[in-house]
């Protein structure tokens, strides 16, 4: 019985912790336009699977999409070796750039930072 209930409450604590997450999804133009007219936040996470910065940003970046400030932030992957239009668009000339949209406006870009700190205040400017 004591197995059941806690099972169950970490089945409830997972439903919540992802209704406070921000979402993840791969970049579309379509969406981007979408999300950005409406003045919602979105960062651009520019990355390569070989990249060892990118390596060190991934579970900083994952780790903020999960905290309630980010719940409205949406993250939106580029791959760098694949979508080089994307990045001309974007003005990205290196993997490891992070571009932050506040709405329609640029507030931030980050290049190779793998500090929480410098990460953290790239967020934020998405929100505030």
């Amino acid at each position: 019985m004591k197995f059941s209930k806690i099972a169950a409450l970490l089945a409830m604590s997972s439903l919540f912790t992802l209704s406070m997450a921000g979402e993840i999804k791969p970049f579309d133009q379509q969406e981007f336009d979408k999300l950005t007219a409406e003045g919602k936040p979105v960062v651009l996470d520019i990355s390569a699977p070989w990249c060892p910065t990118c390596k060190q940003q991934k579970p900083i970046v994952d780790s903020l999409m999960m905290q309630p400030a980010y719940k409205d932030v949406t993250l939106m992957t580029i791959d760098f070796d694949s979508q080089k239009p994307t990045l001309r668009k974007f003005k990205v000339t290196s993997q490891s750039t992070l571009v932050a949209y506040k709405g329609a406006l640029e507030v931030a870009r980050s290049v190779g930072d793998t500090t929480s700190a410098g990460l953290e205040s790239l967020f934020k400017k998405t929100v505030n």
